[in-house]
């Protein structure tokens, strides 16, 4: 008789919060009572101090995992991202954090999360992702990617960035301001969310681009088409650097002259999801929006007849 390959599953803590290694824990040992092997990194293992855990390295820490599930805020969330992209592995983010936009479940209930990966209730869906090229002088002087968003920031706090922002080719305007925001829906609710931008439901498939603090008279949040080529240049005249940031985790210095395209990216992230609610009950969960007295259109046809 064949042996039943045997499942695993990838944790990625934010182990500087005592309450995240606590609940990592109880985590594990639920999974490993249920016969599913538990993977951790290295230096998280250390921490975490689970015997029966394989460690494993972070360049191949997906591979044969169904689920990566992620303690700690929406910046851990983004780290596991990382991890489990190459692999398309899902995500499952528990929010220790504040808003915690990208995490699927709370701390408070932890227990129903991990039944759900034990049982395999959970969906997928896969969020788009944006690709990210630097030139200077027509050669490629770096590449990335992000699921939230891409930025470039003027790299000293008393000088302006000069950018001329394209889009599919032509351009758009000229911007002296703080930096531009280059978000995917799911990012809309980060940092493009911070600078003015609109929400954008994450079954929408668009590009965002959202100038911040621009000193023009049209700066306004614009919404493209994901088959869209989105660009900025850094020009000659500005004085100093800028910096190219992914999701806030992953930099690149910009110097004058430099152009940094934005696509959508050739491989999504994927998350794994528990609760069917819709988004807009998420939106209000989550930044706590006043709904009181809404009735709802149907209980209002209702009571007229």
């Amino acid at each position: 008789m064949t042996n039943a390959v045997q499942r695993t599953v990838l944790l990625v803590v934010h182990t500087g919060r005592s309450d995240a290694v606590e609940v990592a824990r109880a985590v594990a040992k639920r999974l490993v009572e249920a016969g599913i092997a538990v993977r951790l990194l290295p230096d998280e293992a250390a921490d975490i101090g689970i015997e029966s855990a394989q460690v494993v390295d972070p360049e191949s820490a997906g591979e044969a995992g169904e689920v990566a599930v992620v303690i700690g805020g929406d910046g851990t969330l983004l780290r596991g991202a990382e991890l489990a992209r190459p692999t398309d592995t899902p995500v499952l983010g528990i929010n220790l954090g504040h808003v915690g936009f990208l995490a699927e479940a709370e701390w408070d209930d932890l227990d129903a999360t991990v039944d759900a990966i034990i049982e395999r209730r959970y969906t997928v869906e896969r969020r788009l992702t944006v690709d990210v090229t630097v030139t200077l002088e027509g050669q490629v002087t770096s590449t990335g990617w992000a699921l939230n968003e891409a930025s470039v920031e003027k790299a000293a706090r008393e000088r302006m960035l000069e950018v001329v922002v394209e889009v599919d080719g032509r351009p758009l305007s000229r911007w002296g301001c703080d930096g531009v925001v280059f978000a995917t829906p799911t990012g809309s609710t980060a940092y493009a969310f911070s600078a003015g931008g609109p929400v954008v439901w994450p079954q929408v498939d668009a590009l965002l681009l959202v100038p911040i603090s621009a000193h023009s008279l049209f700066a306004r949040p614009l919404v493209v088409s994901p088959k869209s080529v989105l660009a900025v240049e850094v020009l000659a005249g500005t004085e100093g650097d800028g910096v190219l940031w992914c999701d806030g985790r992953r930099t690149q210095n910009l110097p004058a002259g430099a152009r940094i395209e934005v696509r959508r990216g050739r491989r999504p992230v994927s998350l794994a999801r528990i609760h069917q609610a819709p988004f807009t009950d998420r939106l209000v969960a989550k930044f706590d929006l006043p709904v009181t007295g809404w009735r709802g259109g149907h209980r209002r046809r209702a009571n007229r007849g």
